[in-house]
């Protein structure tokens, strides 16, 4: 049977599931006796092995998104990291989420995961993942350590899986977005056009967007008007990437720290070298609100 860790307090019910990536497999607003999903929940009557697309969140890391085919070059030596998903040519996401965590401590109201990759290739980390509930609003906060013997380049972020799209509104201002090829890698950056500006709180585009947005301030918020409930998220990344497939019953926002396939681009945008035995650490805050 699938473990879920339970964390509760009077305004949020989290569950996490430390086999499947370490994901959360639900986030809810307490608002009496009603218990309204923030995040689209895993179904309660899987009990075997679900799939990380199945959960409400999983972590992101060694890095975000997806990397080219041919990996990456730095500082003189080519990195071609596996691809990890059935059909996708580009390795995507890091490893992090395909790996079971163990569990260092859980409390009623905090939950502290751990990961070691000290064997994987071309990335060898530790990884510590801590969710924390406080008042309205779950911390995440995650860690990634540089166990190889080289300095490599390192990104985190976190994959929110968001329900009932047609009634979303979104705020979150951003100063550019990058366009991506076929391959769904970045091509080049330009200003966002008008149905995909998020300064104010607007409906999601109809037609679909999967991209990634550069100079986010790292607050957003959405909202579900006909649902009476909010989510704020506040982090310390200057990227999001927007994922709303036209006629789906859900949509991601993910607060990455660097854009996709940053690796091949100049200067490493976003990434953080990290030297053999340093820590790169991001935090997100997901805070409930009723409308």
């Amino acid at each position: 049977m699938l473990q879920r860790l339970t964390l509760r307090n009077d305004s949020l019910l989290a569950q996490v599931v430390p086999e499947v990536g370490g994901g959360l497999a639900r986030l809810d607003w307490l608002r009496g006796s009603e218990a309204l999903p923030l995040l689209r929940p895993l179904p309660d009557e899987v009990d075997g092995m679900p799939l990380p697309g199945q959960l409400a969140c999983f972590p992101l890391l060694p890095w975000s998104n997806r990397m080219a085919p041919s990996g990456f070059e730095f500082e003189g030596r080519r990195h071609v990291p596996t691809p990890n998903r059935a059909g996708e040519p580009c390795p995507i996401h890091g490893d992090g989420w395909q790996q079971p965590w163990q569990v260092a401590a859980h409390y009623d109201t905090s939950l502290i995961l751990t990961l070691d990759r000290c064997n994987a290739q071309p990335f060898s980390y530790t990884a510590e993942l801590r969710y924390t509930l406080a008042g309205d609003a779950l911390v995440v906060e995650l860690a990634v350590r540089n166990a190889g013997t080289a300095a490599l380049p390192f990104g985190i972020g976190l994959h929110p899986w968001m329900p009932d799209p047609q009634g979303a509104r979104l705020q979150a201002g951003a100063h550019s977005v990058w366009m991506a090829g076929p391959d769904k890698l970045p091509l080049l950056r330009q200003d966002i056009p008008g149905h995909w500006r998020f300064d104010n709180p607007a409906a999601l585009p109809e037609d679909g967007v999967d991209n990634v947005f550069d100079g986010w301030h790292g607050t957003a918020r959405i909202s579900w008007p006909g649902r009476g409930v909010a989510l704020e998220m506040q982090a310390d990344m200057d990227y999001y990437i927007l994922y709303v497939p036209p006629g789906r019953d859900f949509f991601c926002f993910e607060p990455v720290d660097h854009p996709i396939n940053a690796h091949n681009l100049p200067g490493y945008p976003g990434l953080s070298v990290l030297a053999p035995g340093a820590t790169l650490r991001r935090r997100c805050t997901f805070r409930g609100e009723t409308l």
